[in-house]
């Protein structure tokens, strides 16, 4: 990521951190698993939304954690209390972003898919601050 940012047009390398750039890759993975699996839960399945929000969510979410920490942030602090900051910020999002912003707009009448992606934007700043300054705070940039 170190690389492709010092590529960046307009000046932007000065302001993209690589690990913005690194967040934003597996997360865009992981969300697109996270709306596939919710397309299978809710539409194939036919489970409540905030059923097919919720386990769609704890996956996709599980498999950031662990790619962001190894392949993004490379922390080497002791996973457990980082998995336990996690925990702590998913609920925070989930509450606020995933069941509040997303089940929200899908009862107002938005499609659930586009609600989905409405709540991803909200939690993508969110998590990214989260993940950065706090969860893998001993990571160094760059």
């Amino acid at each position: 990521m170190e690389v492709v940012v010092r590529y960046l047009p307009f000046g932007l390398s000065r302001l993209v951190p690589p690990s913005l750039l690194g967040f934003a890759l597996i997360n865009g993975c992981t969300f697109g698993i996270d709306l596939l699996l919710l397309t299978l839960f809710r539409s194939g399945l036919g489970w409540p939304v905030p059923v097919a929000f919720t386990v769609a969510y704890v996956i996709a979410f599980g498999l950031s954690f662990v790619l962001n920490r190894a392949l993004n942030f490379r922390s080497h602090a002791p996973v457990g209390p980082q998995a336990g900051l996690y925990a702590v910020a998913i609920l925070i999002n989930y509450l606020a972003f995933i069941l509040g912003v997303g089940s929200a707009l899908t009862a107002l009448g938005m499609q659930y898919q586009l609600s989905r992606i409405v709540a991803g934007a909200c939690e993508a700043v969110f998590m990214y601050s989260v993940m950065r300054w706090v969860i893998f705070r001993d990571a160094k940039p760059g």
